[in-house]
């Protein structure tokens, strides 16, 4: 978490405001020296990571006027007034409107120091509250998503934690189908920025003004670019020049191919590589680890039967053995095609060709009359009422689906 020390100091007396500047600064803190409310509002949002410390005297929209705008923004921000002589019942009457305390001017600049500090201490207990609590919301992203028991799903939990925890560019590498883009999420909710945008595009569609767009979009985020090996030359260099400030969205890069070898080739960008090759999480196949196909399968089923309103089918020890069995050169992808046919009871769990469409809605179709009759134990009367069909209707979809509803009593 970044040091919580900076100070938006209101004045529009240039004078006052720099002496004031001056003294904070000595104090290794760090002023936003501005003279009115307008500019002012532009430095407040809620992950200010500071104090506001105003004069309640100003031409326009006065202290109070901001008080009042900061406590609509974040209301535990704390806000200092400064006041002239004279005014300390309008100081008390800003305290019980919520600011956070007041200074008579001329000040002391142990006073004023004094009450920035513990301004600032608040401030900092209350967003890392915050971030704790969001930890406690999200949960953990590596143990929510990337799921599985072997030795190399755990190992793959911790790269993704260890590397977000990194302010490092992030190449994530793998077979077709492991879930490299699944991968870039979780980096990008465990690390610092996961409140920041988390932007996804092919790398194939970039060019050097998009590139440039994107970085400007996830400021504090990230940017995914998928399947790097297919960003053009010049959007290559665009790209090394993106990655040169260091207050810039993290890059998480994921690709198919072999970028060493596509760099040594002369396909891709050395510099670009070498960046990239800092920080690598190799996503393994599901033939290294066929242990975790029974837990995917499984979940990947639920996911479907609650997608399509399904009851949940029986998955047999013959099912998962058949699914271990097989090396889902597709992976994930594949596993997941899979459990939403075995779901719709169209398969056993076997990796099939593409259907075509035609094929693919009957399938859907059938799926939706076992589904009806499950829910009414074998009663098509009521099956057809539910699905809004003519009883022979209903009665001649069973017959060309070569469903029997007698066998769901």
């Amino acid at each position: 978490m970044p040091p919580i020390d900076r100070v938006l100091l209101v004045d529009d007396d240039s004078s006052v405001r720099e002496a004031l500047g001056q003294t904070l600064e000595l104090a290794d803190l760090r002023p936003t020296l501005v003279g009115s409310y307008i500019e002012a509002k532009d430095h407040i949002t809620r992950d200010f990571a500071g104090v506001v410390i105003s004069d309640i005297r100003m031409p326009g929209k006065d202290g109070f006027a901001l008080l009042h705008y900061a406590q609509s923004v974040d209301p535990e921000l704390p806000v200092i007034l400064l006041t002239g002589e004279g005014d300390v019942p309008m100081a008390v009457r800003g305290i019980s409107e919520g600011a956070f305390d007041f200074l008579e001017k001329p000040c002391a600049p142990s006073d004023l120091v004094a009450v920035a500090e513990k301004g600032l201490k608040t401030r900092a207990l209350v967003l890392e509250n915050r971030r704790l609590k969001r930890q406690v919301e999200q949960g953990d992203a590596a143990a929510r998503l990337l799921r599985g028991v072997s030795a190399l799903a755990k190992r793959m939990r911790e790269e993704a934690r260890a590397v977000a925890r990194s302010a490092a560019d992030v190449l994530v590498t793998g077979e077709p189908g492991v879930g490299t883009a699944k991968m870039a999420e979780v980096v990008h909710l465990l690390s610092a920025g996961s409140m920041a945008p988390f932007l996804k595009y092919p790398a194939s569609a970039m060019t050097e003004d998009s590139l440039a767009q994107a970085f400007a979009t996830a400021k504090g985020g990230s940017v995914f670019l998928d399947e790097i090996a297919g960003l053009s030359s010049p959007a290559q260099f665009a790209l090394l020049e993106e990655l040169e400030p260091h207050d810039r969205p993290r890059l998480i890069a994921g690709t198919y191919a072999d970028l060493s070898k596509e760099a040594a080739e002369g396909r891709f960008s050395p510099d670009l590589f070498y960046r990239l090759e800092a920080a690598v999480i190799r996503i393994p196949p599901l033939r290294e680890r066929r242990e975790d196909i029974p837990v995917l399968f499984r979940h990947y089923v639920s996911i479907a039967c609650e997608q399509s309103d399904l009851p949940v089918p029986e998955i047999t020890s013959d099912v998962i053995s058949n699914l271990m069995a097989q090396d889902w050169p597709g992976n994930a992808r594949s596993l997941m095609n899979a459990a939403m046919r075995f779901a719709m009871g169209l398969t056993d769990g076997e990796a099939q060709e593409e259907l075509g469409l035609a094929e693919q809605l009957a399938q859907v179709e059938r799926s939706l009359l076992i589904a009806a009759l499950q829910r009414h134990h074998g009663n098509a009367t009521e099956a057809a009422k539910g699905l809004k069909l003519p009883r022979k209707t209903f009665y001649d979809k069973l017959a060309r689906h070569g469903v029997k509803a007698e066998i769901y009593r």
